[in-house]
């Protein structure tokens, strides 16, 4: 049948090299991180534990070379739609490598091994790997994105019928070579009274529906993506049937669902099928706990490093405006649209509030802001005493920005999935504002990454958004 080599290609061939290259990359940092500690002056600076022949260690370096390939496949780090995504592949890759640093850590202080494990040598062996998996990967992706191969790589996919949703799902893959699908064209069905979007000009008519088992065979189609549903029972019935006699994988655009769609799962009651969103990751008891905990240790040091730099400002603005008081307060709404007090250090002339409407927010280069509010607004300084809020547990550290009761009535009577947001805890800062959308951008573009993390949430995106808000913390707007 058509595409088979491709198939083999992309579904056994690179995977497989992927695999030995990173068992031959990871043994070989192991190898290093022995190196490093045991016949370098680096090892001499800790003498952790005594100095061990090379065949004494060999065991516990073939054993931490299983160990941590065996995490990278539990990942599906050798997924075949990774095969192009050199990002998410390396997120995979440090996700796997810090589980195993701990857990090798761990067991080397449950288990008492013989030789014992040095600490040092992990560090080294950890270090030395990521460098050697990332200069691997590397060479396999500019090879692999190369053209000629990326096409075999890729699944031959067609749309059949035109949306909006088949028209964004076309600008996606085009914007990104790197997509696991190459869009061959559409396959047309009889219009049902709706409009539709233009089709593109880069992205052929391949024929019509009737001409399906033709079409799937003259192209070699590997994926064929319905996005139009209003066809009678049994012409969907036929598609299922002619996909499975020419060995096609079939999707489905679920275009009910415009909010979590990540989070859609198939379960069966009996032997029927339901199609709905899965409990968000934040929903579950444990996954809740551990963010907490993140909450609470996060805000305690933020807490106590912050103390003199709120002290100090705190004199400025006694300073520069002696009849209001230092901190400011609002309401806003937090999570399952409760309500709650916001601290901020207050940065405007002490009449500002009763001056303020409170359906417009205060705009850059507002009369009313203290110099000293400018700048601490510039550096979001204002917003330190909200670890406060997050101790209280009004607020986590990672989460959407809250708004005020009247914005958030208005905005969710005028933009679709609004209102979602409020299933978590508002944040002191979020996945939207390390990605430089604050209060100038478009609020939009903030509500779909605000979405985006509330769909992907992980402690690992968390660690991440905080990494980036400290070396991003200026505000460009102010």
């Amino acid at each position: 049948m058509p595409g088979t080599a491709p198939h083999s290609l992309r579904q056994r061939t690179l995977p497989a090299l992927l695999l030995g290259g990173d068992t031959l990359c990871v043994f070989a940092g192991l190898l290093a991180g022995y190196g490093l500690r045991y016949h370098t002056p680096l090892g001499a600076v800790f003498i952790d534990v005594p100095n061990a022949r090379l065949g004494d260690y060999l065991p516990l370096l073939l054993l931490g070379t299983a160990f941590l390939v065996g995490a990278f496949a539990h990942l599906n780090l050798y997924d075949e739609r990774l095969l192009l995504r050199r990002y998410q592949a390396m997120n995979i890759i440090l996700k796997g490598t810090a589980f195993w640093f701990v857990a090798y850590l761990g067991v080397s202080l449950v288990l008492k091994f013989e030789p014992p494990i040095s600490r040092l040598f992990v560090v080294f062996a950890c270090l030395a790997t990521l460098a050697l998996l990332y200069l691997w990967r590397s060479a396999f992706y500019a090879v692999a994105s190369s053209p000629a191969l990326r096409e075999r790589i890729q699944q031959r996919a067609a749309v059949l019928g035109w949306t909006a949703e088949a028209h964004e799902l076309a600008a996606e893959i085009s914007e990104h070579p790197a997509h696991p699908f190459r869009l061959l064209g559409v396959i047309e069905v009889a219009s049902a009274g709706q409009s539709a979007p233009p089709t593109p000009p880069t992205l052929p008519r391949l024929g019509a529906v009737d001409e399906l088992p033709e079409l799937l065979a003259r192209h070699g189609i590997d994926v064929l993506i319905v996005a139009r549903l209003d066809m009678p029972r049994g012409e969907l019935a036929r598609l299922v049937e002619v996909c499975e006699r020419a060995y096609v994988e079939l999707k489905i655009i679920p275009s009910v669902f415009q909010v979590f769609v990540s989070g859609l799962r198939l379960q069966t009651v009996g032997r029927v099928p339901l199609l709905g969103i899965d409990d968000l990751a934040l929903a579950k008891l444990f996954n809740r706990a551990l963010k907490r905990a993140l909450d609470l240790v996060g805000a305690s040091v933020g807490l106590l490093l912050s103390a003199p730099v709120v002290a100090v400002l705190a004199a400025g603005i006694r300073r520069e405006s002696p009849g209001g008081p230092v901190f400011f307060r609002q309401t806003r709404i937090g999570a399952n649209h409760r309500p709650f007090t916001l601290y901020k250090l207050r940065s405007m002339t002490p009449d500002a509030a009763a001056q303020d409407d409170e359906a417009v927010s205060t705009g850059t280069g507002d009369a009313r802001l203290l110099r000293l509010g400018a700048f601490m607004r510039r550096w979001n300084l204002d917003e330190l005493p909200q670890f406060w809020n997050v101790l209280c547990g009004d607020m986590s550290l990672i989460g959407p920005r809250p708004e005020r009761p009247h914005h958030v009535a208005r905005l969710s009577a005028a933009i679709p999935h609004y209102l979602p947001r409020h299933l978590v805890k508002p944040g002191m800062t979020g996945w939207a504002q390390v990605n430089g959308l604050r209060g100038g951008s478009a609020i939009e573009q903030r509500i779909q990454h605000d979405i985006y993390y509330i769909e992907n949430w992980s402690l690992w995106l968390d660690l991440q958004i905080l990494l980036l808000t400290l070396v991003r913390w200026k505000n460009p707007a102010v």
